[in-house]
């Protein structure tokens, strides 16, 4: 008599990364109001520019509150599409990434290591959420 069981599909390293990367996304959102506090004092920074840097922040931080949501969930769930959806997600976060990384009006020494981790984690979690669609997709016979 078959036992029914059936594999388990969810991948545990990139469960592990979105995890990590919930904390790392934290201490980074934490750290770039600092630095804009910092550079807002210090530094002649455009009012438009801090303002416009300080609103993608804030998008930058809903966008990655959901593609976190999406991802753990896809992930824990086997969903496909839940998992997809953070995938897509990941795009446009990468490009605020990038974004923080060189495009602002001023960008410092530790905004640039620290945006530069951040691109590490999304190169990882795109690789490992592209196989685990592939594994959901080929278990359900898609």
């Amino acid at each position: 008599m078959a036992s029914g069981r059936q594999p388990i599909l969810s991948s545990t390293s990139l469960q592990v990364l979105l995890y990590l990367n919930c904390w790392y996304f934290a201490a980074y959102f934490l750290a770039e109001v600092l630095m804009f506090i910092y550079k807002g004092i210090l530094l002649p920074y455009p009012s438009n520019n801090l303002i416009l840097d300080v609103v993608l922040l804030l998008l930058f931080l809903g966008l990655e509150t959901v593609r976190i949501f999406y991802g753990w969930k896809g992930n824990l769930c086997e969903r496909s599409m839940a998992t997809s959806i953070s995938v897509l997600i990941l795009l446009p976060c990468a490009m605020l990434g990038v974004y923080y990384l060189l495009l602002q009006t001023f960008v410092l020494r530790l905004e640039f290591i620290l945006s530069a981790i951040l691109l590490c984690f999304y190169g990882l979690e795109f690789l490992l959420g592209l196989m685990t669609i592939s594994s959901f997709s080929r278990s359900k016979g898609y």
